[in-house]
C-alpha cells in the first residue's frame, strides 16, 4: 500500500476509530494509543486484506481485539506503579469536540452501560456497522448482537433518564434562588 493510500485510510477512519476506542477505554490517552496501535497493525498486516471495501470493518475488529488483548494482559498484572497523571494525546481530537453539547450527555450515559452492551451499541449507532459486521467482529451470532443491542438500549434509556432528571433538578435550583437557600 502506498504512503498516500495509507494517509487516506487514516484520514477517513481515525476519528471514528478514536471515538470507538474512547468508548472502550474511557481515557483519551489510552484511546489514542489504541487507535495508533490499530493503524500500526494495519501497516504490518493490512496488505493481506483482499477486498478494499472491508478495511473499515477490519480496522474496527482489530481495534476491539487489541483492546481485549491489552485488558487481559493488564488483568494478569498484580501490582502497578503509580505513574501519576497522564495528559491527553495532543494529536487526538478533544473529547469535548468529539462528544458535542447534547451528545455529551448521551456519551456520558453510554459509559454507564455494561461493556457487553456498550460495544454493539457503539458499533451499530456511532460507527454504522451492520449486524453481520458486528457479529463477525465480536464472534457471536447475529441474534446475540440484536439481543445485546436491545438490552443496551434499555440500559442507555435508563441512564439518560437519570442524567436528565439530575440536570432538571440543577436548572430548577438555579432558576429558583429560594430553593437554593433551602438546600
Amino acid at each position: 500500500m502506498s504512503s498516500e493510500m495509507f494517509t487516506q485510510l487514516v484520514d477517513a477512519h481515525y476519528t471514528p476509530l478514536y471515538r470507538f476506542a474512547l468508548s472502550l477505554t474511557k481515557s483519551p490517552s489510552d484511546a489514542g494509543d489504541l487507535t495508533q496501535q490499530t493503524f500500526f497493525i494495519w501497516a504490518k498486516q493490512g496488505h493481506a486484506l483482499r477486498e478494499e471495501g472491508k478495511a473499515k470493518s477490519w480496522l474496527f475488529t482489530t481495534l476491539y481485539r487489541e483492546f481485549l488483548r491489552i485488558r487481559r494482559r493488564s488483568e494478569r498484572v498484580t501490582a502497578l506503579e503509580d505513574l501519576g497523571p497522564v495528559e491527553a494525546d495532543p494529536a487526538a481530537p478533544e473529547v469535548d469536540v468529539v462528544t458535542g453539547m447534547d451528545a455529551g450527555l448521551v456519551v456520558e450515559a453510554l459509559q454507564e452501560v455494561d461493556e457487553t452492551y456498550r460495544v454493539p451499541l457503539t458499533l451499530f449507532y456511532l460507527q454504522d456497522l451492520s449486524y453481520k459486521e458486528i457479529a463477525g467482529m465480536l464472534e457471536v451470532p447475529i441474534g446475540t448482537v440484536m439481543s445485546r443491542l436491545s438490552r443496551g438500549k434499555a440500559q442507555l434509556r435508563a441512564a439518560l433518564a437519570r442524567k436528565e432528571a439530575g440536570q432538571r433538578s440543577k436548572v430548577v435550583a438555579f432558576q429558583n434562588p429560594e430553593a437554593r437557600k433551602l438546600s
